[in-house]
Protein backbone atom coordinates (compact mmCIF):
# COMPACT_ATOMS: atom_id res chain seq x y z
CA UNK A 1 0.00 0.00 0.00
CA UNK A 2 2.65 2.29 1.27
CA UNK A 3 4.72 1.69 -2.07
CA UNK A 4 1.24 2.46 -4.47
CA UNK A 5 1.28 5.90 -2.46
CA UNK A 6 4.91 6.92 -3.00
CA UNK A 7 4.49 5.76 -6.86
CA UNK A 8 1.44 8.44 -7.14
CA UNK A 9 2.70 10.98 -4.73
CA UNK A 10 5.92 10.71 -7.40
CA UNK A 11 4.09 10.65 -10.39
CA UNK A 12 1.75 14.16 -9.13
CA UNK A 13 5.21 15.29 -8.27
CA UNK A 14 6.20 14.57 -11.78
CA UNK A 15 3.10 16.14 -13.79
CA UNK A 16 3.39 19.31 -11.23
CA UNK A 17 7.65 19.99 -12.34
CA UNK A 18 6.49 19.23 -16.61
CA UNK A 19 3.46 21.61 -16.11
CA UNK A 20 5.84 24.37 -14.34
CA UNK A 21 8.21 23.63 -16.66
CA UNK A 22 5.65 24.00 -19.48
CA UNK A 23 4.28 27.48 -18.41
CA UNK A 24 8.09 28.70 -18.73
CA UNK A 25 8.75 27.70 -21.67
CA UNK A 26 5.32 29.25 -22.91
CA UNK A 27 6.56 32.54 -21.61
CA UNK A 28 9.89 31.95 -23.28
CA UNK A 29 11.91 30.90 -21.09
CA UNK A 30 15.19 28.50 -20.93
CA UNK A 31 15.13 25.07 -18.72
CA UNK A 32 17.56 22.53 -18.09
CA UNK A 33 15.65 19.43 -18.47
CA UNK A 34 16.84 15.94 -18.07
CA UNK A 35 16.39 13.53 -21.36
CA UNK A 36 18.17 9.76 -22.31
CA UNK A 37 21.75 10.57 -21.61
CA UNK A 38 22.40 13.64 -19.81
CA UNK A 39 20.83 16.86 -19.24
CA UNK A 40 19.85 19.33 -22.09
CA UNK A 41 19.14 23.02 -22.22
CA UNK A 42 15.82 23.78 -23.85
CA UNK A 43 13.05 26.20 -25.29
CA UNK A 44 10.75 26.35 -27.60
CA UNK A 45 12.48 26.51 -31.30
CA UNK A 46 9.94 28.74 -32.81
CA UNK A 47 11.20 31.81 -30.33
CA UNK A 48 14.29 33.32 -31.62
CA UNK A 49 15.21 35.19 -28.29
CA UNK A 50 15.05 31.86 -26.43
CA UNK A 51 17.17 29.90 -28.54
CA UNK A 52 19.76 33.47 -28.43
CA UNK A 53 19.86 32.63 -24.71
CA UNK A 54 20.42 28.81 -25.20
CA UNK A 55 23.33 29.27 -27.53
CA UNK A 56 24.83 31.97 -25.51
CA UNK A 57 24.57 29.73 -22.22
CA UNK A 58 26.61 27.21 -24.36
CA UNK A 59 28.74 29.00 -26.40
CA UNK A 60 27.52 27.66 -29.23
CA UNK A 61 27.80 28.83 -32.57
CA UNK A 62 24.21 29.30 -34.34
CA UNK A 63 25.48 27.99 -37.48
CA UNK A 64 25.79 24.44 -36.13
CA UNK A 65 22.48 23.84 -35.48
CA UNK A 66 20.31 22.08 -33.28
CA UNK A 67 18.58 19.08 -32.45
CA UNK A 68 14.41 18.83 -32.09
CA UNK A 69 13.10 16.56 -29.26
CA UNK A 70 9.08 15.42 -29.13
CA UNK A 71 7.33 12.66 -27.49
CA UNK A 72 6.03 11.70 -30.97
CA UNK A 73 7.13 11.87 -34.73
CA UNK A 74 4.14 13.68 -35.58
CA UNK A 75 5.25 17.03 -33.41
CA UNK A 76 7.43 17.37 -35.99
CA UNK A 77 5.53 18.21 -38.57
CA UNK A 78 5.97 21.91 -40.05
CA UNK A 79 9.44 21.28 -38.70
CA UNK A 80 10.55 18.48 -41.42
CA UNK A 81 9.24 18.50 -45.13
CA UNK A 82 6.72 16.17 -45.77
CA UNK A 83 9.17 14.38 -47.47
CA UNK A 84 9.95 13.20 -44.00
CA UNK A 85 6.51 11.54 -43.44
CA UNK A 86 6.87 9.70 -46.91
CA UNK A 87 6.64 5.47 -46.84
CA UNK A 88 10.42 5.42 -47.00
CA UNK A 89 10.87 6.83 -44.08
CA UNK A 90 8.65 4.63 -42.16
CA UNK A 91 11.54 2.93 -40.57
CA UNK A 92 13.11 5.92 -39.18
CA UNK A 93 9.96 6.65 -37.58
CA UNK A 94 10.18 3.13 -35.82
CA UNK A 95 13.67 3.68 -34.46
CA UNK A 96 14.55 4.26 -30.80
CA UNK A 97 17.14 6.86 -29.36
CA UNK A 98 18.52 7.94 -32.88
CA UNK A 99 18.61 11.38 -33.86
CA UNK A 100 17.90 11.66 -37.71
CA UNK A 101 18.74 14.16 -39.87
CA UNK A 102 16.43 14.64 -42.15
CA UNK A 103 14.54 17.81 -44.89
CA UNK A 104 14.11 20.91 -42.99
CA UNK A 105 10.20 22.37 -44.45
CA UNK A 106 10.73 25.36 -45.92
CA UNK A 107 9.29 27.44 -42.60
CA UNK A 108 11.68 26.20 -40.25
CA UNK A 109 14.17 28.64 -39.46
CA UNK A 110 17.81 29.40 -40.09
CA UNK A 111 18.13 29.30 -35.98
CA UNK A 112 17.17 26.09 -35.79
CA UNK A 113 18.91 24.49 -38.75
CA UNK A 114 22.00 26.74 -38.81
CA UNK A 115 21.19 27.84 -42.73
CA UNK A 116 21.01 24.46 -44.04
CA UNK A 117 18.08 22.48 -45.61
CA UNK A 118 17.96 19.60 -43.07
CA UNK A 119 16.82 19.55 -39.67
CA UNK A 120 18.27 17.03 -37.00
CA UNK A 121 14.70 15.06 -35.28
CA UNK A 122 14.43 12.75 -32.52
CA UNK A 123 11.66 11.27 -30.48
CA UNK A 124 12.58 11.43 -27.43
CA UNK A 125 12.47 8.29 -24.55
CA UNK A 126 13.15 10.06 -21.43
CA UNK A 127 9.45 10.42 -19.51
CA UNK A 128 9.78 13.99 -18.59
CA UNK A 129 11.01 15.15 -21.77
CA UNK A 130 8.78 13.12 -23.90
CA UNK A 131 5.74 14.50 -21.51
CA UNK A 132 7.42 17.90 -21.49
CA UNK A 133 6.57 18.32 -25.26
CA UNK A 134 3.58 16.55 -25.52
CA UNK A 135 2.28 19.35 -22.73
CA UNK A 136 3.44 21.59 -25.35
CA UNK A 137 2.33 19.99 -27.80
CA UNK A 138 5.74 20.90 -29.79
CA UNK A 139 9.10 19.61 -30.16
CA UNK A 140 11.96 21.25 -27.92
CA UNK A 141 15.01 22.20 -28.90
CA UNK A 142 17.56 20.03 -27.18
CA UNK A 143 21.52 20.83 -26.38
CA UNK A 144 23.47 19.09 -23.95
CA UNK A 145 23.60 20.78 -20.93
CA UNK A 146 27.21 22.36 -20.50
CA UNK A 147 29.71 25.31 -21.59
CA UNK A 148 31.21 24.59 -24.18
CA UNK A 149 34.18 22.47 -23.65
CA UNK A 150 32.92 21.15 -20.62
CA UNK A 151 31.09 17.46 -19.77
CA UNK A 152 27.46 17.56 -20.52
CA UNK A 153 25.69 17.08 -17.17
CA UNK A 154 24.35 14.07 -15.94
CA UNK A 155 22.48 15.24 -12.79
CA UNK A 156 20.19 17.67 -11.52
CA UNK A 157 23.11 19.19 -9.51
CA UNK A 158 25.55 19.70 -11.83
CA UNK A 159 23.57 21.04 -14.37
CA UNK A 160 22.88 23.83 -11.16
CA UNK A 161 26.39 23.77 -10.83
CA UNK A 162 26.19 25.22 -14.27
CA UNK A 163 23.44 27.34 -15.39
CA UNK A 164 21.06 28.07 -12.22
CA UNK A 165 21.68 31.23 -12.24
CA UNK A 166 20.94 31.76 -15.59
CA UNK A 167 18.41 29.19 -16.79
CA UNK A 168 14.83 30.05 -15.49
CA UNK A 169 14.30 26.36 -13.97
CA UNK A 170 16.07 23.05 -13.50
CA UNK A 171 13.41 20.59 -14.39
CA UNK A 172 14.31 17.53 -11.49
CA UNK A 173 14.67 14.38 -12.49
CA UNK A 174 17.20 11.42 -13.35
CA UNK A 175 18.79 11.15 -16.86
CA UNK A 176 18.27 7.77 -18.34
CA UNK A 177 20.48 4.58 -18.45
CA UNK A 178 22.38 6.06 -22.08
CA UNK A 179 26.52 6.62 -21.77
CA UNK A 180 26.80 9.33 -23.91
CA UNK A 181 24.78 11.70 -26.36
CA UNK A 182 22.88 10.02 -29.56
CA UNK A 183 23.57 8.50 -32.55
CA UNK A 184 23.16 10.90 -35.10
CA UNK A 185 22.12 9.46 -38.86
CA UNK A 186 21.44 10.97 -42.11
CA UNK A 187 17.97 9.71 -43.22
CA UNK A 188 18.20 10.06 -47.05
CA UNK A 189 21.60 8.30 -47.14
CA UNK A 190 21.91 6.18 -43.58
CA UNK A 191 25.41 7.62 -43.22
CA UNK A 192 26.37 7.47 -39.43
CA UNK A 193 27.28 11.50 -38.82
CA UNK A 194 28.19 10.92 -35.11
CA UNK A 195 28.50 7.69 -33.57
CA UNK A 196 26.84 6.68 -29.52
Amino acid sequence: MRRKRDREEGRRAADAHVGRAARILRGGGVIAYPNESVYGLGCLPGNEQAVERVLNLKGRDRSLGLILIAGEWEQFDGWAAELFTAPEFGELRKSEGITWVVPASSSTPEWITGGRDTVAVRRSLHPLAAALSLALDSPLVSTSCNPHGMPPARTEVQARSYFEAEVDWVLPGECGPLEGPSEIRDAVTGAVLRPA
